[in-house]
């Protein structure tokens, strides 16, 4: 068997570990787009977090310089002048503000990719396959000599 049929073996293994940690490995282009998809995400929370502190702004700017708002809020929450009366009708609840959030929690997860371990495992049983095949090859070869 010449030396360039054991070369064959061995560059295939290297090439098989080459394309699978470019393609689907720990830093692979799968991981990558996985990570921009996720830093997209992230920036759009980003953007609606300040769209909330902005109303969450103008809302306190509100309750602290304008009497009449902070008046509304504080009827809504019951309260009222000492010389006021209230009549309540029981059954129909009280007028509450709505829930104000203070954003979404965004969870990141692992990108989904092969581990280092596991391409290096499938390159030397593909390189160890062609070099057993072309092996073979060369024992058929020279029995039909």
């Amino acid at each position: 068997m010449s030396i360039f049929k054991y070369l064959i073996g061995i560059w295939t293994a290297i090439a098989v570990y080459t394309l699978f940690s470019f393609l689907s490995g720990p830093a692979g282009i799968s991981a990558y787009n996985y990570l921009l998809a996720e830093r997209e995400r992230q920036w759009d929370n980003i953007r609606d977090l300040g769209i909330l502190n902005e109303d969450l702004e103008r809302t306190r700017n509100n309750l602290l310089y304008d009497q009449d708002t902070l008046l509304i809020h504080a009827r809504q929450m019951g309260y009222g002048h000492r010389d006021e009366r209230f009549v309540r009708i029981v059954g129909l609840g009280t007028m509450k503000n709505a829930p104000v959030t203070a954003g979404n929690v965004y969870y990141t997860s692992k990108p989904d990719f092969i581990s280092d371990k596991n391409i290096k495992i499938a390159a030397l049983c593909i390189g160890l396959m062609v070099f057993a095949f072309l092996f073979m090859l060369e024992l058929i070869e020279k029995r039909s000599r």
